[in-house]
């Protein structure tokens, strides 16, 4: 079932990567560990371990962005009492992970190396030993909650709504590009870094992982 949630995408004749997640349910689902907001008490916001195959020849360096390509266009229905989001409700999408300027001799990243565990109020944006953090989508998304605004950096993982009748998927994408540097600073954003890249890409792949916290959408099997 893996080609269910990974697939390889050529750019160019004997360009491509091979790129996954590690410690997915066999079902594709997220461990609750690597949730922003999982059920119940344990371990939370633990970046997932990723890895990928060296790109090709001219590789300088890499970018990774993870998406949630399911979330709901009208933010006023998140978790609102007495209301579920249809499947069919329009969605947008928004930001994860973000990472840029990865060195070239880099192929994996471990679990942890990314988010530990949730902090409030978000993680530093800036250069890491495996690469450059930019802005993901929580640094808007709670800017004006009490307690919890700030800038997150890197990782933090999925909150899909409670009351949501579609599972989310959130898909990694590994980027190898001919240039060192796409040249970011500060609380970049996924879109600049999709917007830097263009015209440097050698080579791309995706994998992509599941998970929701409907309590029906849930897999009673959790096998790895």
């Amino acid at each position: 079932m893996a080609a269910a949630f990974s697939a390889t995408a050529t750019l160019a004749a004997d360009s491509t990567l091979s790129v996954k997640f590690d410690g997915l349910y066999a079902s594709g689902r997220f461990a609750d560990s690597a949730a922003f907001c999982p059920p119940g008490i344990g371990p939370k916001d633990v970046s997932p371990g990723v890895s990928w195959s060296a790109g090709p020849e001219g590789t300088r360096s890499y970018a990774l962005l993870m998406t949630d390509t399911d979330v709901p266009q009208d933010f006023s229905l998140i978790n609102k009492l007495g209301t579920m989001i249809p499947d069919d409700a329009p969605r947008i999408t928004v930001f994860h992970w973000v990472l840029a300027d990865i060195p070239a001799g880099i192929t994996s990243i471990g679990e942890g190396a990314e988010s530990e565990g949730l902090v409030l109020g978000g993680k530093p944006v800036g250069m890491t030993p495996h690469g450059l953090r930019g802005a993901n989508v929580y640094t808007s998304f709670l800017a004006k909650t009490d307690g919890m605004g700030g800038t997150y950096g890197g990782y933090d993982g999925p909150c899909p709504p409670i009351n949501d009748q579609r599972i989310h998927h959130y898909t990694l994408k590994v980027v190898a590009l001919d240039v060192a540097t796409l040249g970011l600073s500060g609380p970049f954003t996924g879109e600049d870094v999709e917007k830097a890249m263009a015209g440097h890409i050698l080579a791309s792949d995706e994998a992509i992982a599941t998970y929701s916290l409907n309590p029906s959408l849930i897999p009673t099997a959790t096998a790895k």
